[in-house]
C-alpha cells in the first residue's frame, strides 16, 4: 500500500495520550505552594507549551518564582502525575498499522525526554516508535521548533521521505513549519479548531480515526 506519508513525528500530550489529570494535579500543587489556586478549568494551558513559560505567566516578573513551581510540579509528576495519564483509544492500534505499513513513527515533544520515555514504555507505544526526541530537563531544547530540529536530526530522513507533523496545539503547527514540516492538527486533544487553523495546520483530524484515515488511506 502507498502511504501520503513515510514519517510521521507525533506530539505527545494530547495527541498519543491525555495526559491532563497528572499535569493539572501537579501545577495546581505548584501553584498553590504561592497561595494561588486559580480554577482547574483555567489552567489546560499549560498542555503542551514549556512549563516555565507557563507559570511564568503567574510570576511574570518573579521568575525564581516560576522556577521553583517548576521545580514542585516535576517532584510531583515524576513521583505520581506522569502515570496520571491514559493512551487515547485507538492510537496503539494507528501505531501498529503505521508499522505495518512501512511508516516510521516518532515521538517529538517538549515535554522533558526521560519522563516521555517512562511514559511511552509503561503504556507500550516504545516499540512502535523509532525516534523518541523530547526536550533537556535543563538545557536550551525546549520548545516545539527545537525538540523538531533534534529530531529531524535523528530521524536521519532519506531523500524522497515524505515526513508530517502531528500535534494538538498551536506550538506543534508553528514547530513543524518552522523546520518546513507540514503539520496535521487533532481536535480529541487539548487545542480547539480555531487554534490549530488559526496557527496555519495543513489538516484538521476531529479523531483518532479520521487521523487514519489521512495517514493510511483505503
Amino acid at each position: 500500500m502507498t502511504t501520503p506519508f513515510t514519517d510521521c513525528f507525533f506530539d505527545l500530550d494530547g495527541t498519543l495520550t491525555d495526559s491532563a489529570p497528572g499535569i493539572l494535579n501537579g501545577v495546581q500543587l505548584a501553584l498553590a505552594h504561592f497561595g494561588l489556586r486559580p480554577p482547574r478549568e483555567n489552567l489546560t494551558f499549560f498542555i503542551g507549551p514549556p512549563l516555565l513559560e507557563s507559570f511564568a505567566v503567574y510570576f511574570p516578573r518573579e521568575p525564581e518564582k516560576a522556577r521553583t513551581a517548576l521545580c514542585i510540579y516535576r517532584e510531583y509528576y515524576r513521583e505520581r502525575g506522569m502515570l496520571e495519564n491514559s493512551v487515547y483509544d485507538g492510537i496503539s492500534d494507528l501505531l501498529a498499522a503505521l508499522t505495518a505499513a512501512g511508516v516510521r513513527a516518532h515521538l517529538a515533544t517538549a515535554k522533558p525526554e526521560p519522563f516521555a520515555r517512562t511514559i511511552v514504555e509503561h503504556f507500550g507505544l516504545l516499540p512502535y516508535l523509532a525516534v523518541l526526541a523530547g526536550a533537556e530537563l535543563d538545557g536550551p531544547r525546549h520548545d516545539k521548533t527545537d525538540v523538531l530540529r533534534y529530531a529531524l536530526g535523528l530521524a536521519a530522513l532519506p531523500p524522497g521521505a515524505r515526513p508530517l507533523m502531528i500535534g494538538d496545539r498551536h506550538h506543534d503547527v508553528e514547530g513543524a513549519h518552522a523546520v518546513g514540516l507540514p503539520c496535521a492538527g487533532v481536535l480529541y486533544g487539548y487545542g480547539s479548531r480555531e487554534e490549530l487553523t488559526g496557527a496555519g495546520a495543513d489538516y484538521v483530524c476531529d479523531s483518532v480515526e479520521a487521523l487514519r484515515c489521512l495517514l493510511l488511506p483505503a
